[in-house]
């Protein structure tokens, strides 16, 4: 164990990585000769990445053999909010380093150059401990830093809102003036919301109770507590949230809609707000739009490569409409916009209409609905129609009037892309019917429908193989597998046993049979056969089997799913 006072202070980082054969004498010469050229007070081991002559996980490696510490993962370990404070964000910040446990009086950090003394220093001088040193990452430490330190503001918050709340046993009001911003509320709600953006949350979701008010976030579909509050803030909370919306914050006994976009240590954040009266006061939702995360073959829009093939074709129609279906929460939207940012690329006038407009794109001319100016989907769409476009777009197609304009709009010569709940792409044939749509002008009309569903990916670290029970393997149909995973839960997936979430797609091209077989009202069960046996259409089943034989997802997804199916 290298500890503060046992550091070697005459190391260095160049004799490391030759004494390991990883760099030679003259690519360090060639560094230094950058370094002076520059003028940068950049450290070697920053300039020997930055110039890629040597790997991250060599450099660590070698440090980590030659000073007999640990290589570690942030990952492998949870961290200690505890020790996590007693550094500074700004030292933990400038060196790029985070305590993550305290035992028996020796703090545990992670630290991304170990040979930087004067941080070790800093760091004895601060916490007046014995410091036990372990290599880590670069991007790992800054990510935990940025979470970590969030998230011990937001606890600090909620126990100085909870404080002031015994001080003031009734909070009937929130003051709005500028001196207010410093608030506890104010902090509250600020903390909270930017550790819910860089945890990867979707909702935030704010529940009133008999005596606890519940702040719980969504993270890859599942609802995770958070933190509880004296209800007694709850109506300053509500309020603050209501004044940012640009909500009415009399009215507490309707459901209300709402919108703002806020900065928050130099992340832009786009927040949607709903509150529904509850019997305990006013339940708030606030959902993160156009949320930035990572997704599984995003060149392709989410899909396969067999999969995508097939929606390209489908997208080389020159008329026609397209509905991106599935449940809320599905991912139809960021489907449509992906798909949307190609489309742009073509020489087209490209026109949406949108509840709401979740991110602005490149070249394409968006409209946010406003009801209350009486800018709705049916005279949006009127609207644009007279601006002559070549593509729409139509956010939902949520009753017959909006549906009955978009199937219109493509028989005139226009491309409509939208979006449906359905369960599965065949639906989406009888629910547009359903709607009121003739069954010849949907059979004219309509170019292809994708089904999509978000299905949660196993936590890589905390996977357990299992052999499945027969009533399990049953439901895996023809493919050949030995075993299966699950997650066991840990602290790297909030003990969910899920982390992340992949989509799978269900693909129906309208070929002249289903025109023919829409047109004729023929029976929906005629309709999958057909789609089964001689269209071939991959379904979401077939999708979910394989990647739970593929050991990405585990039987329980499929077991959703085929409920539904079934």
């Amino acid at each position: 164990m290298l500890t503060a006072s046992t550091q070697p202070t005459q190391l260095r980082l160049g004799d490391v990585l030759k004494e390991a054969g990883y760099v030679t004498e003259e690519q360090i010469q060639s560094v230094f000769a950058i370094q002076k050229a520059a003028g940068t007070k950049k450290r070697l081991g920053e300039l020997l990445l930055e110039n890629n002559i040597i790997t991250e996980a060599r450099l660590n490696a070698a440090l980590s053999r030659r000073l007999n510490i640990k290589y570690v993962s942030m990952r492998d370990a949870p961290i200690e909010l505890d020790a996590v404070k007693q550094i500074p964000k700004a030292i933990a910040s400038k060196h790029c380093l985070i305590a993550i446990a305290e035992t028996h009086g020796v703090l545990r950090v992670n630290i991304a150059d170990p040979l930087d003394y004067y941080a070790i220093e800093d760091v004895k001088l601060v916490t007046h401990k014995a410091i036990e040193i372990q290599v880590c990452n670069r991007a790992e430490i800054m990510q935990a830093i940025s979470e970590s330190y969030a998230e011990i503001e937001t606890k600090k918050a909620a126990s100085g809102a909870n404080e002031s709340a015994i001080a003031a046993t009734a909070l009937g009001y929130v003051d709005i003036s500028e001196a207010a911003d410093d608030t506890p509320i104010v902090t509250l709600l600020n903390s909270t919301l930017y550790k819910a953006h860089t945890s990867g949350a979707s909702d935030v979701h704010i529940e009133p109770f008999d005596e606890q008010t519940h702040f719980r976030i969504r993270v890859d579909g599942l609802i995770v507590d958070y933190l509880s509050l004296s209800v007694s803030l709850h109506n300053s909370i509500v309020a603050r949230i209501k004044i940012l919306a640009g909500m009415d914050i009399a009215e507490k006994r309707a459901p209300q809609d709402g919108h703002f976009r806020a900065k928050l240590q130099d992340i832009d954040i786009n927040v949607r707000v709903s509150s529904l009266p509850t019997v305990f006061g006013e339940k708030i939702v606030m959902r993160f739009m156009g949320q930035a995360t990572h997704m599984d073959h995003s060149h392709t829009f989410g899909m396969e490569p067999d999969d995508y093939e097939k929606m390209v074709k489908i997208l080389q129609v020159p008329h026609g409409v397209i509905y991106i279906t599935g449940p809320t929460g599905s991912g139809k939207t960021t489907t449509l916009y992906m798909i949307m940012e190609m489309l742009s690329k073509r020489n087209v006038n490209i026109s949406t209409v949108e509840d709401p407009v979740e991110r602005n794109l490149a070249r394409i001319n968006q409209t946010q609905i406003n009801p209350l100016a009486g800018l709705t989907f049916e005279s949006g769409l009127r609207s644009i129609l007279r601006q002559d476009p070549d593509i729409i777009l139509i956010g939902e197609t949520r009753d017959a009037e909006t549906a009955s304009i978009g199937v219109r709009a493509a028989l005139t010569g226009h491309l409509v892309l939208s979006s449906l709940h359905t369960n599965d792409a065949v639906s989406a044939i009888v629910r547009l019917v359903d709607m009121g749509i003739e069954d010849y002008l949907l059979a004219n009309s309509l170019a292809g429908v994708v089904a999509q569903r978000l299905v949660k990916k196993v936590c890589a670290f905390c996977t357990d193989e299992y052999t499945p029970p027969e009533n399990e393997a049953a439901l895996l149909g023809n493919y050949k597998y030995t075993t299966l995973v699950r997650g066991k839960g840990c602290h790297n997936c909030n003990n969910t046993g899920y982390k992340g979430r992949v989509a799978v797609h269900e693909i129906l091209p309208i070929d002249p049979k289903i025109r023919s077989m829409i047109s004729s009202r023929a029976p929906t069960e005629n309709i999958y056969k057909y789609v089964k046996e001689e269209n071939k259409m991959k379904s979401l089943q077939t999708s979910l089997q394989k990647l739970v034989v593929e050991k990405k997802t585990s039987i329980e997804e499929l077991l959703k799913l085929t409920y539904f199916v079934e």
